[in-house]
């Protein structure tokens, strides 16, 4: 994790096609050094409760997330979640340490309170949440967000970040 600079809000800037809000951190680079995941505060400056800690920002694997979440993906995992208690417990601690990495923090935001993200810790409901968590922790941590991960493209190849598609 990294603090942003101002070079990196101005990328963020360009990825959501809007000024980024309140990022703590860069949680994840792309390989090519730009920004793919950041960190937000869980009460926005305007006072909103955010619970997603973890977010997505590069186009480029945004994009790729949204076209795996129409593969049927995500109700394949819900299913296996149901069947699969080592699974489910996975789930389940992968929705703590996201509380816990939240915590760190120390903003108390009593409305978003044992919530986190992609419909942890019991459904899936949200892989581009799941993803971001996975790139941000590192493998082994969100069994779920580690599969939709593995599952994508190398999103930031052809054309590499930075260059404009023709």
């Amino acid at each position: 994790m990294s603090r942003p600079t101002e070079t990196d809000l101005q990328c963020i800037e360009a990825q959501l096609g809007r000024k980024p809000r309140d990022v703590h951190a860069i949680a994840f680079r792309c390989p090519c050094g730009q920004p793919a995941v950041v960190e937000t505060i869980p009460r926005l400056a305007d006072g909103t409760p955010f619970p997603t800690f973890y977010y997505a920002t590069c186009t480029k694997l945004t994009a790729a997330i949204s076209t795996l979440e129409t593969t049927g993906l995500m109700a394949d995992m819900n299913r296996r979640l149901g069947e699969d208690a080592e699974l489910a417990g996975g789930y389940v601690a992968a929705h703590d340490h996201y509380l816990a990495a939240r915590a760190v923090l120390g903003i108390d935001v009593p409305e978003i309170a044992n919530i986190s993200a992609g419909g942890m810790p019991d459904r899936v409901k949200c892989l581009h949440s799941l993803v971001a968590h996975s790139l941000a922790a590192g493998p082994g941590v969100n069994p779920l967000g580690d599969e939709a991960l593995e599952k994508l493209p190398q999103w930031w190849r052809q054309p590499t970040c930075g260059e404009k598609e023709s």
